[in-house]
């Protein structure tokens, strides 16, 4: 915003008319319309008076106020949603192209704002929505400009979903580019760009291996989770962990084996002999769906390998080799334990 634009702003915001103010400040109202115009500059020694006579600071006079707080904008977004549910909605747009362009730098500000009024529009009986594109797209595009990677991914979001909508799926696309390519949000957008432009094979098996891949970070996570509760002689909750992991397990369609086996680390941690003997006739007993997911038609468009059946007989002998280990001494004198090792499992 302009000096001029502020001068204006703030004499309007007083109630003065432009002969008021220049009487205020001993100069001429012409001057002070030429300010307001932009065609001259008020002299330096004026800021000060001029600041003074709109309870302001002279950073606010020159538009140097770029940030707002967490809290300040949160009370402006409560009042720009307030105001769109009781006045004209171009009235509240304009107002707050008033306030973008008085915090031309504060891009939490200008997203969180554009976001809002584009929402409302979308839901709003409005004519000709259209007409606020260029200017609302051009606030999202301003964020893309951020040194915040979450800010541009935002603003990046917020425009790929915007010509997904209007069914641009070209300009869509070049969006992407925002986000990296680790990102699983970047596949899914594409995934879903491509059953929009007769890519649906691309589709299905981008979407199922986000599938297969966020399992596989679910499984982590909860694994990474348990071990600190463990270290944390937390029982409860470490059992509740291994819950947990069978029931992802099971919805995602991993096989048996991926059902039962999360739960012999805690089962050894605990020297439970009942229910690790158990959990390794289970794990034993099911080795042979290792590789069952594949099977599954949440994977069916996916290119996967067939597992070697070599790996599933070698795993099952590396476990019963190990069922004399160290590591099981609480288990010797167990009955199925012992069972276990007898050659009806070999």
């Amino acid at each position: 915003m302009t000096i001029g634009n502020v001068i204006k702003k703030y004499r309007k915001n007083k109630g003065m008319t432009q002969e008021e103010m220049a009487s205020r400040l001993g100069v001429t109202a012409p001057a002070v319309n030429k300010w307001e115009k932009g065609n001259a500059l008020p002299d330096v020694a004026l800021l000060a008076p001029i600041a003074r006579l709109f309870g302001i600071t002279t950073d606010e006079l020159l538009s140097f106020k770029d940030e707002l707080t967490d809290e300040e904008i949160n009370r402006y977004l409560s009042e720009i949603q307030k105001d769109l549910e009781s006045k004209d909605y171009h009235e509240v747009f304009l107002s707050v192209k008033e306030k973008i362009e008085e915090y031309p730098n504060c891009e939490k500000l200008i997203w969180q704002a554009a976001v809002i009024l584009d929402a409302k529009r979308m839901t709003a009986e409005l004519p000709n929505k259209d007409r606020y594109d260029s200017v609302i797209f051009g606030w999202f595009e301003r964020c893309l400009l951020s040194k915040d990677e979450r800010m541009r991914n935002q603003a990046a979001d917020s425009l790929f979903n915007a010509f997904i909508r209007q069914k641009n799926y070209k300009k869509a696309v070049q969006y992407l580019d925002y986000f990296s390519l680790e990102n699983p949000e970047r596949k899914r957008k594409k995934a879903l760009v491509d059953s929009k432009t007769g890519k649906r094979a691309e589709a299905y098996r981008a979407y199922e291996e986000l599938i297969y891949t966020g399992y596989q970070h679910i499984q982590m996570t909860l694994n990474d989770l348990r071990i600190l509760y463990m270290e944390d002689d937390d029982h409860e909750m470490a059992k509740k962990l291994v819950e947990v992991s069978s029931s992802v397990a099971s919805a995602f369609e991993m096989g048996k084996y991926n059902e039962v086996c999360f739960g012999l680390h805690v089962a050894i941690w605990e020297k439970d002999a009942a229910w690790t003997a158990q959990l390794m006739r289970e794990i034993l007993d099911s080795i042979g769906t290792i590789g069952d997911f594949s099977k599954s038609k949440l994977y069916q468009h996916m290119m996967i390998k067939s597992l070697d059946p070599d790996f599933s007989v070698g795993l099952r002998q590396e476990l019963l080799k190990s069922l004399g280990d160290a590591t099981f001494q609480y288990m010797q004198g167990n009955e199925d334990w012992e069972k276990l090792k007898s050659d009806v499992y070999e």
